[in-house]
C-alpha cells in the first residue's frame, strides 16, 4: 500500500508533464523586418514572417492585429499540423506617413504563451510635391492652399498683415486688376500684380480689427478679379479671432481696473423635447474699482440668444444676462456657448455654457 501511495505523484507529474507536451510551439525564423527606405510613391509595402509548428498537435491562429490602422495583417487561417508551415503577412501602407516608422503584428494562437509580437520597421521617403499638393484649390487657373485665408487671433492694437501663397498652373499669364471687392477694413495686396505660368506669388491680406468694431470669430467676403476667360472672378472668405488689445499695465493700474465676476459659467437643462426653449440667468458682478463695458456677447450658433439687462457697471454693482436656447431643429447632446467680451483686462473674454439633450417625441432620443 505505502509503495503505491508513494508512485502516485511520480504519475501525476507524469501525466502533467504528458499534457504540457501536447502543446504546439510556434517557431518563427524572424520575428523582426527592417523594410529600410520605402518610397511614399510606390504604395504599400510588405512582409512575409514564416514560422514552424515545431509542437506535437495542430497550431490554431485565432487572431493577429496591427498596432495602427496603417498596418494590415493576414495570416493562415487553417490548422498547421505538426512539422507543417504557416506564414504572417505584414503590409505598411506609407501613404503621407513621411519619415522613420515602428509598427508591431500581434498573433494570438492555441500556444504557450498564446501571444506573439513581431515587429516592422524603416523610412518612408516622401514623394515629391507637385503644385496640386501644395495648392489642391484651382479657381480658374490660379492655385492656393485654401479657399479661406485664416489671420489667426488679431487685436485691436493695429492693422494685422498676413500673405497666403498662390500659383498659375496654367499656359497665360494671370494679371489681377486692382479693383478688389472687399469689406472697409480689409485690404489686399497681390504681389507681383502679374503672375507668370508656373510661378508662385502671394495675396497679402491687411485687417484692420479696430475698425471692423466686433469681437470674437469673424468671417468676411472678398472677391478679385483676374483676365481670364473663364473664373475670372476669385472669391475667398478672410476669418479671423478678433481681441481687444489691451496696452501694459502697472500693478497699481491693474487693481484699479474692473473685474468682471460670473456667479457660475454653466447650465445643464438636462432633457428636453425638440422644440422646447430653454432660458437661464447668468449673474454678473463688477468686483474692481473702476467701471465694467460689456463690449459684446457672442453665441456660437444662431439657436442661442442672448439679452444683457446692463452693459456698464460700476464697482460692486451686478445685472444679470438671459441667454435662451431654441431645440427647433436639434437633437442629442448639445453643447452651446456665448462669449462675453468686456474691458477686464485680466480676463476681457469669458464664456458661459448650456448643455443637454434634446430627444424627438417620435424616436424617444
Amino acid at each position: 500500500m505505502k509503495k503505491q501511495l508513494t508512485l502516485l505523484p511520480f504519475l501525476f507529474l507524469t501525466l502533467f508533464a504528458f499534457a504540457q507536451n501536447q502543446k504546439p510551439v510556434i517557431a518563427f525564423a524572424e520575428k523582426s523586418f527592417d523594410f529600410g527606405t520605402v518610397q511614399e510613391e510606390n504604395g504599400p509595402v510588405s512582409h512575409e514572417f514564416t514560422f514552424t509548428n515545431t509542437g506535437s498537435v495542430p497550431l490554431i491562429i485565432s487572431d493577429v492585429k496591427a498596432s495602427c490602422g496603417c498596418t494590415t495583417p493576414s495570416w493562415t487561417k487553417e490548422p498547421i499540423p505538426p512539422g507543417e508551415k504557416g506564414s504572417i503577412t505584414a503590409e505598411y501602407d506609407p501613404r503621407n506617413r513621411p519619415g522613420t516608422f515602428s509598427k508591431t503584428v500581434s498573433v494570438t494562437s492555441n500556444t504557450e504563451p498564446n501571444l506573439t509580437v513581431l515587429h516592422i520597421k524603416g523610412m518612408v521617403q516622401p514623394k515629391p510635391k507637385t503644385p496640386e499638393d501644395d495648392f489642391p484649390t484651382q479657381i480658374g487657373h490660379l492655385r492656393s492652399r485654401y479657399r479661406s485665408f485664416n489671420m489667426g487671433k488679431v487685436t485691436t492694437k493695429e492693422p494685422f498683415t498676413k500673405s497666403f501663397d498662390i500659383y498659375n498652373d496654367g499656359p497665360e499669364p494671370i494679371i489681377f486688376s486692382s479693383n478688389a471687392v472687399t469689406p472697409s477694413y480689409i485690404q489686399v495686396e497681390v504681389t507681383p500684380q502679374e503672375l507668370l505660368p508656373q510661378q508662385k506669388g502671394s495675396i497679402n491680406v491687411i485687417l484692420d480689427a479696430k475698425a471692423r468694431k466686433s469681437l470674437g470669430f469673424s468671417s468676411d467676403h472678398i472677391r478679385l478679379f483676374t483676365n481670364e476667360a473663364e473664373d475670372s472672378i476669385k472669391e475667398f472668405n478672410v476669418m479671423s479671432t478678433i481681441e481687444e488689445y489691451f496696452p501694459p499695465m502697472t500693478q497699481e493700474e491693474l487693481e484699479k481696473a474692473p473685474r468682471l465676476t460670473l456667479e457660475r459659467k454653466a447650465y445643464d437643462f438636462g432633457e428636453i423635447n425638440e422644440g422646447s426653449v430653454v432660458k437661464t440667468n447668468f449673474t454678473l458682478t463688477n468686483t474692481g474699482r473702476s467701471a465694467l463695458n460689456i463690449r459684446e456677447t457672442k453665441a456660437n450658433c444662431g439657436c442661442t440668444v442672448s439679452k444683457l439687462s446692463k452693459d456698464t457697471l460700476a464697482p460692486g454693482e451686478s445685472s444679470t444676462i438671459t441667454v435662451s436656447f431654441n431645440s427647433h431643429g436639434r437633437r442629442g447632446k448639445q453643447h452651446k456657448t456665448v462669449t462675453i467680451f468686456s474691458n477686464d483686462p485680466t480676463a476681457p473674454t469669458q464664456q458661459l455654457t448650456l448643455t443637454g439633450r434634446v430627444n424627438t417625441p417620435e424616436s424617444g432620443e
